[in-house]
Protein backbone atom coordinates (compact mmCIF):
# COMPACT_ATOMS: atom_id res chain seq x y z
CA UNK A 1 0.00 0.00 0.00
CA UNK A 2 1.13 3.52 -0.52
CA UNK A 3 0.29 6.05 2.03
CA UNK A 4 0.64 9.85 0.98
CA UNK A 5 -0.53 13.05 2.51
CA UNK A 6 -1.34 16.47 0.44
CA UNK A 7 -3.08 19.16 -0.11
CA UNK A 8 -6.62 20.26 -2.16
CA UNK A 9 -7.97 23.38 -1.80
CA UNK A 10 -5.90 24.34 1.14
CA UNK A 11 -6.74 21.42 3.30
CA UNK A 12 -4.38 19.00 4.30
CA UNK A 13 -5.37 15.58 3.94
CA UNK A 14 -4.41 11.56 4.40
CA UNK A 15 -5.01 9.39 1.39
CA UNK A 16 -3.88 6.25 -0.11
CA UNK A 17 -2.33 5.59 -4.00
CA UNK A 18 -3.95 3.12 -6.00
CA UNK A 19 -2.42 3.55 -9.20
CA UNK A 20 -3.03 7.01 -10.43
CA UNK A 21 -6.31 7.30 -8.14
CA UNK A 22 -5.63 8.78 -4.89
CA UNK A 23 -8.03 7.73 -2.23
CA UNK A 24 -9.03 10.19 0.65
CA UNK A 25 -9.21 8.79 4.07
CA UNK A 26 -10.53 10.28 7.53
CA UNK A 27 -8.12 9.91 9.97
CA UNK A 28 -4.70 8.80 9.31
CA UNK A 29 -2.06 5.96 9.17
CA UNK A 30 -1.42 5.70 12.64
CA UNK A 31 -4.76 5.56 14.19
CA UNK A 32 -8.09 3.62 12.67
CA UNK A 33 -9.33 4.84 9.37
CA UNK A 34 -11.98 4.81 6.99
CA UNK A 35 -12.15 5.85 3.02
CA UNK A 36 -14.37 9.00 2.59
CA UNK A 37 -15.09 8.05 -0.62
CA UNK A 38 -13.59 10.99 -1.95
CA UNK A 39 -11.21 10.53 -5.27
CA UNK A 40 -8.63 13.03 -6.87
CA UNK A 41 -6.57 12.84 -9.75
CA UNK A 42 -2.30 13.71 -9.50
CA UNK A 43 -3.25 17.20 -10.79
CA UNK A 44 -5.40 18.30 -8.90
CA UNK A 45 -3.07 17.87 -5.71
CA UNK A 46 -0.14 18.92 -4.04
CA UNK A 47 1.98 16.42 -2.36
CA UNK A 48 3.63 17.08 0.91
CA UNK A 49 6.12 15.20 3.22
CA UNK A 50 3.95 11.93 3.72
CA UNK A 51 4.52 12.66 7.41
CA UNK A 52 4.82 15.20 10.26
CA UNK A 53 7.68 13.55 12.06
CA UNK A 54 8.19 15.00 15.80
CA UNK A 55 12.01 13.94 14.76
CA UNK A 56 13.93 12.39 12.34
CA UNK A 57 16.52 10.24 13.54
CA UNK A 58 19.30 9.77 11.16
CA UNK A 59 22.44 7.82 10.86
CA UNK A 60 25.66 8.36 9.63
CA UNK A 61 28.67 6.53 8.39
CA UNK A 62 26.45 3.16 7.51
CA UNK A 63 27.77 1.95 4.03
CA UNK A 64 31.32 1.41 3.80
CA UNK A 65 32.26 2.69 0.96
CA UNK A 66 30.80 6.20 2.10
CA UNK A 67 32.77 5.90 5.23
CA UNK A 68 35.64 5.27 2.62
CA UNK A 69 35.13 8.30 0.27
CA UNK A 70 36.35 10.46 3.48
CA UNK A 71 39.67 8.44 4.02
CA UNK A 72 39.49 9.65 7.73
CA UNK A 73 37.01 7.74 9.52
CA UNK A 74 37.44 4.80 11.12
CA UNK A 75 34.26 2.58 10.63
CA UNK A 76 31.96 2.92 13.67
CA UNK A 77 31.48 -0.02 16.33
CA UNK A 78 28.12 1.17 17.05
CA UNK A 79 25.69 3.53 14.75
CA UNK A 80 26.07 7.50 14.63
CA UNK A 81 22.92 8.76 15.38
CA UNK A 82 22.07 12.71 14.95
CA UNK A 83 18.53 14.07 14.92
CA UNK A 84 16.92 16.04 12.05
CA UNK A 85 14.10 18.63 13.56
CA UNK A 86 10.71 19.40 12.19
CA UNK A 87 11.66 22.40 10.42
CA UNK A 88 13.83 20.61 8.32
CA UNK A 89 11.18 18.73 6.73
CA UNK A 90 9.65 19.17 3.06
CA UNK A 91 8.30 17.20 0.25
CA UNK A 92 8.76 16.65 -2.72
CA UNK A 93 8.29 19.09 -5.47
CA UNK A 94 9.69 21.58 -3.07
CA UNK A 95 12.85 23.75 -2.84
CA UNK A 96 15.99 23.16 -1.07
CA UNK A 97 17.12 26.12 0.02
CA UNK A 98 20.83 27.11 0.27
CA UNK A 99 21.65 29.60 3.33
CA UNK A 100 23.14 32.17 3.22
CA UNK A 101 26.82 31.72 3.90
CA UNK A 102 26.70 28.18 2.88
CA UNK A 103 29.89 27.41 0.81
CA UNK A 104 29.00 23.19 0.31
CA UNK A 105 25.75 22.45 0.13
CA UNK A 106 25.49 18.34 0.02
CA UNK A 107 22.34 15.83 -1.62
CA UNK A 108 22.79 12.44 0.44
CA UNK A 109 20.07 9.86 -0.91
CA UNK A 110 18.66 7.63 1.67
CA UNK A 111 16.00 4.81 2.63
CA UNK A 112 14.00 6.11 5.80
CA UNK A 113 11.13 4.36 7.58
CA UNK A 114 8.39 5.49 9.52
CA UNK A 115 7.41 4.31 12.92
CA UNK A 116 3.39 3.49 13.56
CA UNK A 117 3.66 3.10 16.87
CA UNK A 118 5.15 4.03 20.15
CA UNK A 119 8.92 2.43 20.12
CA UNK A 120 10.86 2.41 23.12
CA UNK A 121 13.62 -0.61 23.70
CA UNK A 122 12.57 -2.66 20.75
CA UNK A 123 13.85 -6.18 20.15
CA UNK A 124 15.64 -6.43 16.60
CA UNK A 125 12.93 -9.54 15.90
CA UNK A 126 10.12 -7.11 17.06
CA UNK A 127 11.00 -4.30 14.83
CA UNK A 128 8.95 -4.82 11.48
CA UNK A 129 5.47 -4.66 13.89
CA UNK A 130 5.96 -1.28 14.59
CA UNK A 131 7.11 0.39 11.20
CA UNK A 132 4.42 1.57 8.71
CA UNK A 133 6.54 1.44 5.59
CA UNK A 134 9.56 3.29 3.56
CA UNK A 135 10.19 6.20 2.41
CA UNK A 136 13.18 8.40 0.55
CA UNK A 137 15.00 10.98 2.14
CA UNK A 138 17.45 13.78 0.93
CA UNK A 139 19.61 14.25 3.87
CA UNK A 140 20.98 17.89 3.09
CA UNK A 141 24.03 18.69 4.58
CA UNK A 142 26.66 22.11 4.77
CA UNK A 143 29.66 20.01 4.57
CA UNK A 144 32.24 22.64 5.10
CA UNK A 145 30.19 23.33 8.30
CA UNK A 146 29.73 20.02 9.41
CA UNK A 147 34.05 19.72 9.05
CA UNK A 148 34.44 22.55 11.14
CA UNK A 149 31.98 22.22 13.76
CA UNK A 150 33.32 18.52 14.38
CA UNK A 151 29.48 17.14 15.55
CA UNK A 152 26.45 17.52 13.16
CA UNK A 153 24.10 19.79 14.56
CA UNK A 154 24.25 22.83 13.19
CA UNK A 155 24.92 21.14 9.40
CA UNK A 156 22.29 18.84 9.36
CA UNK A 157 19.50 21.37 10.33
CA UNK A 158 18.77 24.50 8.33
CA UNK A 159 15.16 24.63 7.46
CA UNK A 160 14.39 22.28 3.88
CA UNK A 161 17.43 20.17 4.64
CA UNK A 162 15.03 17.28 5.15
CA UNK A 163 13.20 16.14 1.81
CA UNK A 164 10.92 13.22 2.52
CA UNK A 165 8.44 11.32 -0.02
CA UNK A 166 6.66 11.15 -2.10
CA UNK A 167 4.92 7.99 -0.38
CA UNK A 168 4.67 5.71 2.40
CA UNK A 169 5.22 1.94 0.54
CA UNK A 170 4.65 -1.06 2.89
CA UNK A 171 5.11 -4.56 2.10
CA UNK A 172 8.92 -3.86 0.57
CA UNK A 173 12.00 -5.72 1.82
CA UNK A 174 13.74 -2.75 3.59
CA UNK A 175 17.51 -4.33 3.51
CA UNK A 176 17.38 -5.11 -0.26
CA UNK A 177 16.12 -2.11 -2.77
CA UNK A 178 18.23 -0.16 -4.98
CA UNK A 179 18.84 3.43 -4.56
CA UNK A 180 20.07 6.02 -6.71
CA UNK A 181 20.49 9.81 -6.71
CA UNK A 182 20.39 11.85 -10.01
CA UNK A 183 21.52 15.27 -10.03
CA UNK A 184 20.03 17.07 -13.30
CA UNK A 185 19.52 13.47 -14.80
CA UNK A 186 23.06 12.45 -14.10
CA UNK A 187 23.51 9.57 -11.98
CA UNK A 188 25.69 10.10 -8.44
CA UNK A 189 25.17 7.80 -6.06
CA UNK A 190 24.23 4.02 -6.56
CA UNK A 191 23.59 1.39 -4.12
CA UNK A 192 21.89 -1.38 -2.34
CA UNK A 193 20.63 -1.33 1.09
CA UNK A 194 21.78 -5.00 1.47
CA UNK A 195 24.49 -2.64 1.83
CA UNK A 196 23.86 -1.17 4.84
CA UNK A 197 26.68 -2.10 7.52
CA UNK A 198 23.31 -2.35 10.17
CA UNK A 199 20.27 -2.62 8.44
CA UNK A 200 16.43 -1.57 9.40
CA UNK A 201 15.69 -3.86 12.26
CA UNK A 202 18.96 -3.23 13.62
CA UNK A 203 19.12 0.80 13.56
CA UNK A 204 15.76 1.10 14.70
CA UNK A 205 16.04 -1.35 17.59
CA UNK A 206 19.66 0.64 18.81
CA UNK A 207 17.96 3.60 18.21
CA UNK A 208 14.49 2.84 20.60
CA UNK A 209 17.22 2.12 23.60
CA UNK A 210 18.46 5.94 23.24
CA UNK A 211 15.66 7.84 21.87
CA UNK A 212 11.83 6.90 22.23
CA UNK A 213 9.70 7.22 18.80
CA UNK A 214 6.16 8.28 18.07
CA UNK A 215 3.86 7.57 14.96
CA UNK A 216 5.11 9.52 12.46
CA UNK A 217 8.98 9.54 13.52
CA UNK A 218 11.13 8.82 10.73
CA UNK A 219 14.56 7.03 11.17
CA UNK A 220 16.76 7.16 8.01
CA UNK A 221 19.35 4.63 7.07
CA UNK A 222 22.37 6.95 5.97
CA UNK A 223 23.82 7.22 2.35
CA UNK A 224 26.03 5.96 -0.07
CA UNK A 225 29.08 6.42 -1.96
CA UNK A 226 28.98 9.26 -4.16
CA UNK A 227 27.68 12.67 -2.30
CA UNK A 228 28.74 15.95 -3.71
CA UNK A 229 27.03 19.73 -3.66
CA UNK A 230 24.58 21.05 -5.40
CA UNK A 231 23.98 24.45 -6.39
CA UNK A 232 20.90 26.98 -7.23
CA UNK A 233 19.17 25.63 -10.06
CA UNK A 234 19.74 21.96 -9.99
CA UNK A 235 17.01 19.06 -10.26
CA UNK A 236 18.05 16.17 -7.41
CA UNK A 237 16.02 13.30 -7.55
CA UNK A 238 16.61 10.48 -4.68
CA UNK A 239 14.63 6.80 -6.66
CA UNK A 240 14.29 3.88 -4.63
CA UNK A 241 13.43 0.70 -5.65
CA UNK A 242 9.45 -0.54 -5.14
CA UNK A 243 8.84 3.31 -3.01
CA UNK A 244 9.22 5.92 -5.83
CA UNK A 245 11.10 9.95 -6.73
CA UNK A 246 11.69 12.51 -4.42
CA UNK A 247 12.48 15.35 -6.64
CA UNK A 248 13.16 18.44 -5.16
CA UNK A 249 14.79 22.28 -6.58
CA UNK A 250 17.35 23.98 -5.26
CA UNK A 251 17.44 27.38 -5.09
CA UNK A 252 19.91 29.81 -3.20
Amino acid sequence: MKYLRFRHKGEEKYGILEGDVVKEISGSFFDDFALTGNTYGPDQIKLLAPCSPSKVVAVGLNYADHINEFGDRPMPKNPTIFVKLPHTVVGPEDCILIPKGATRVDYEAELAVVIKKTCKDVKVEEVDGYLLGATCLNDVTERDIQREDGQWTRAKNFETFCPIGPYIVDGVNYNALDIKLYLNGKLKQSSNTKNLLWNVQELVSFISGVIPLYPGDVVTTGTPHGVGPMKDGDVVEVVIESIGILRNKVKA
